[in-house]
C-alpha cells in the first residue's frame, strides 16, 4: 500500500487509465495517467476524477459510461474506501481512513514533512532583493528580497539545488555624480555614522546644485517622476557639475585608481549596511555580484552578437531586434557605453556556464516585463535552452503624510527606510503581545515582539498574489484574526501550549493516529494536502498558494477544538489527538518557515 497521498494518486491513476485503455485500446486520447483533484466539499470525498467529461469527445462516449469504467477499476484499490459517480461524469473517491492514518505516520517521521523530492538533480537560480549601492534600503525593496527568499525556501524544500543570487546595481551614471559630491560636500562625521544616508544627502545636495547652475544658464531638465535609479542624462545640455561628474565617471570606467578606490568605499559601508538588514529579516543569500562584475565581458559580448548576426548597428548604436516587442534590445549606445541589458545577458551566460540551472527566476517588479521579454528573447537567440522567468510583482504602496498611498522616491526622501518600517512593526507588535498576555518576562516580550513584527510584514506580501499591488496598512497586519501572521503564530502557540500541558499532564502521545470523529478525519485528511501545496508554489512561484493552505489548516484545527475534546478526552483519543496536533504544529511550523517566517513558542 502506498505511504503518502501523492503516491496513492499516481496509483489510482494510472489503475483509472488502464481501465479505459482495456476498454478503448490504440486510442492516444488516454494519458497513462488520469490526474486527481482533491475535492471541493467533504461530502464529495477526498479527490475527484473528472477526465471523462474531457475524454468522453475523442472517445464517442457518454461520460457517465466512461465515469462507470473507472469507478469498477478503482473500487478494488486498497485506499479507496469507496467510490460513486456524481454529476455528468465525476468519480468522487473516498480514502480508508487507515490509508489517512499511515499516511500521518509517515509524515510525522519525514525529514522533508511529506513534501515530495521531485526536484533532485536539479538546479535553480533565484535573482532577488538586487538594491542599489549608495542607496538605502526602503519597504518597496522588501517585496523582491520577501518574495525571493520564500522561493528560495521552497525550491530547497522540493529538492532543487538553489543559488540565490543578489545582483547589486553598484555600476552606473550615478557614481560620477557622487564621487563629484563626495569630494566637494563630504561630512565626514556623518559618513562615520551613517554611511548611506551621507550618500544619499550627497546625491540629493548634487542634483539640487545642478538643478541651479541649469536654471541660472536656462537650460532645459526633463522632469522625472519615478525613483532616479542610475538615470540616464544623456542628451541633456550640460552645465558644469554634469560636465565634472561624466568626466569623473569615464576616469571610473577606465579603471582610475582614486576613482576605484572611492567607488570600492560606496560598495564597501552600503553592502555593511545591507547586511544588517538581511540578518533582521532572515534573508541569506549564496552568490553577491554586482553590475560590475560582468562589465570586463560586456565590449567582447557585444562584439560576438554583431557576429553571430543576433545584434546589429543602428545609428551608430547596437541593438538586437525583438519578435513581438515594441521595440529592440539596446545593447551599446552611440557613445560606447553599455546598459542592463548587455548585464543581464552577461550575467544568464555566466549563470548557465557555472551553474547549468533547469530555470533561472528573477523576482523583479511588473514595470521591467518589456525589458525581460526582450532579454529572454535575445538570451534564447544565443542558444541558451533553460527555462528564464520573469517573476513579476506589483508595488508596494503605503500612505504619505496627507494620508495618499504611493510608493514615493528614495532620491526624494518621502519613502519609509526598510530598518524604520521594521523597528515600527515590532514596537506594535510589542504592544499587541502585552494586551494578549501581561505575563511575558521583557526578553520573552521582545522576542515575541521580533518574529511578530517581522513575520507580519511578510506574510502581508506573500498571503497576497504578488501580481497585485500592496496597499500596505500596519493595523490589519497585525491583526489577531483574519489571513495574518499573527492569527498563524497564535494558532501555532495555542498548539504548543496543548503539548505542554498534555506533557504535565503525564499523557503519552500515540505513536499512530485513530481517526474515529469527522472532525479529527478532516484535519488528519487537509495535513495531506501539504506537499501538492508546496510543489504547487515551486512551480508558480506564487507564495500566496501556501499562505491560503495554512490559513485554511488553522482554521480546520480551530474549528476541531470546538467539535472535540483533546486533553479531556477518553485516555486513547487523548493520545491520539495529541499526536494530531502535533503534526498540525510542525506542519505550520515548516510551513511558515518556508515563508521566512519565524514561530514563537508562547505568545
Amino acid at each position: 500500500m502506498p505511504t503518502s497521498l501523492s503516491a496513492a494518486c499516481a496509483q489510482i491513476g494510472r489503475r483509472a487509465a488502464q481501465a479505459l485503455s482495456d476498454k478503448f485500446p490504440g486510442q492516444a486520447a488516454i494519458p497513462a495517467e488520469l490526474p486527481l483533484l482533491p475535492a471541493s466539499k467533504p461530502e464529495f470525498g477526498d479527490l475527484q476524477v473528472n477526465a471523462c467529461l474531457q475524454l468522453a469527445k475523442p472517445l464517442g462516449q457518454k461520460p457517465r459510461d466512461l465515469a462507470q469504467l473507472v469507478l469498477a477499476a478503482l473500487v478494488s484499490h486498497p485506499t479507496v474506501a469507496k467510490a460513486e459517480i456524481a454529476g455528468p461524469g465525476y468519480v468522487n473517491v473516498f480514502l480508508t481512513d487507515e490509508f489517512v492514518s499511515g499516511c500521518l505516520t509517515q509524515l510525522a517521521s519525514d525529514p522533508h514533512h511529506g513534501i515530495e523530492q521531485l526536484h533532485l538533480g536539479k538546479c535553480v537560480v533565484v535573482d532577488y532583493s538586487s538594491p542599489n549601492i549608495a542607496k538605502p534600503m526602503h519597504i518597496g525593496h522588501i517585496r523582491s528580497t520577501i518574495i525571493g527568499d520564500a522561493l528560495k525556501r521552497v525550491f530547497s524544500a522540493v529538492g532543487y539545488r538553489v543559488v540565490a543570487d543578489n545582483h547589486l546595481g553598484d555600476w552606473g551614471t550615478q557614481f560620477g555624480k557622487l564621487i563629484v559630491a563626495y569630494r566637494n560636500w563630504l561630512d565626514e562625521p556623518a559618513f562615520a555614522s551613517d554611511p548611506i544616508g551621507e550618500l544619499v544627502r550627497l546625491y540629493q545636495k548634487f542634483v539640487g546644485e545642478e538643478k541651479a547652475q541649469a536654471d541660472a544658464l536656462q537650460l532645459a531638465r526633463p522632469a522625472k517622476t519615478a525613483d532616479e535609479e542610475d538615470e540616464d542624462d544623456a542628451g541633456v545640455q550640460v552645465t558644469p557639475l554634469l560636465a565634472a561628474a561624466r568626466a569623473e565617471l569615464a576616469k571610473l570606467q577606465q579603471g582610475d585608481a582614486a576613482n576605484l578606490a572611492l567607488w570600492k568605499r560606496f560598495v564597501t559601508v552600503s553592502l555593511a549596511e545591507f547586511e544588517k538588514t538581511y540578518a533582521r529579516l532572515g534573508v541569506q543569500f549564496d552568490t553577491v555580484y554586482g553590475e560590475s562584475h560582468y562589465h570586463p565581458r560586456l565590449a567582447s559580448l557585444v562584439a560576438e552578437l554583431l557576429q553571430k548576426g543576433i545584434a546589429e548597428e543602428s545609428r551608430g548604436a547596437v541593438i538586437c531586434n525583438v519578435d513581438g516587442a515594441p521595440a529592440p534590445l539596446l545593447i551599446r549606445k552611440a557613445d560606447g557605453s553599455f546598459l542592463y541589458g548587455t548585464t543581464d545577458l552577461a550575467t544568464i551566460e555566466q549563470r548557465v556556464r557555472d551553474y547549468q540551472p533547469e530555470r533561472i527566476l528573477y523576482t523583479v517588479g511588473i514595470p521591467q516585463q518589456l525589458h525581460f521579454q526582450q532579454v529572454f528573447f535575445v538570451a534564447r537567440k544565443m542558444g541558451f535552452t533553460c527555462s528564464l522567468e520573469h517573476i513579476s510583482f506589483g508595488s508596494m504602496r503605503f500612505k504619505d503624510k496627507d494620508g495618499n498611498y504611493t510608493t514615493g522616491s528614495t532620491r526624494k526622501g518621502n519613502v519609509p527606510l526598510l530598518d524604520e518600517f521594521l523597528d515600527l512593526a515590532t514596537a506594535r507588535a510589542a504592544e499587541v503581545a502585552r494586551q494578549k498576555n501581561a505575563d511575558l518576562s521583557d526578553a520573552e516580550l521582545a522576542e515575541v515582539a521580533r518574529v511578530v513584527g517581522i513575520g507580519a510584514i511578510k506574510y502581508n506580501d506573500l498571503s497576497r498574489d504578488r501580481s497585485q499591488d500592496i496597499h500596505f496598512d500596519l493595523d490589519k497586519a497585525l491583526a489577531l484574526d483574519g489571513n495574518t501572521a499573527p492569527y498563524m503564530q497564535y494558532a501555532y502557540a495555542r498548539l504548543r501550549s496543548i503539548a505542554r500541558r498534555a506533557a504535565t499532564e503525564g499523557v503519552k502521545m500515540a505513536d499512530v493516529v485513530t481517526i474515529v470523529e469527522p472532525a479529527e478525519r478532516r484535519l488528519a485528511r487537509r495535513l495531506l494536502d501539504y506537499s501538492a501545496v508546496v510543489e504547487t508554489v515551486a512551480r508558480t512561484a506564487r507564495p500566496h498558494h501556501l499562505c491560503e493552505y495554512l490559513f485554511d489548516l488553522a482554521g480546520v484545527v480551530s474549528n476541531f477544538y470546538n467539535e472535540v475534546p483533546v486533553l479531556k478526552a477518553e485516555p486513547l483519543a487523548r493520545a491520539s489527538r495529541v499526536k494530531l496536533l502535533s503534526i498540525v504544529a510542525e506542519t505550520l511550523r515548516h510551513g511558515l518557515s518556508l515563508l521566512g517566517i519565524e514561530v514563537p513558542e508562547r505568545m
